[in-house]
């Protein structure tokens, strides 16, 4: 079995379009899509997660 593609967060902000400070800001309210901290430190968010996030912002949970 495959391992789970894993982005960079440059990767993930270059496809979303959206800087870093403004990613951080919507983590920082629980908006973001999941990070996951690797054993040396980098940020990778998984494929999965991001697929999830974005189709979720078709559809506003209010």
């Amino acid at each position: 079995m495959a391992s789970p593609q894993m982005l960079k967060l440059p990767e993930v902000l270059t496809e979303i379009g959206m800087s870093r400070a403004a990613f951080y800001r919507m983590r920082a309210r629980g908006q973001a899509p999941r990070l996951v901290k690797l054993p040396n430190g980098h940020l990778r968010v998984r494929r999965s997660d991001l697929d999830d996030w974005l189709s979720n912002l078709d559809s506003p949970a209010y």
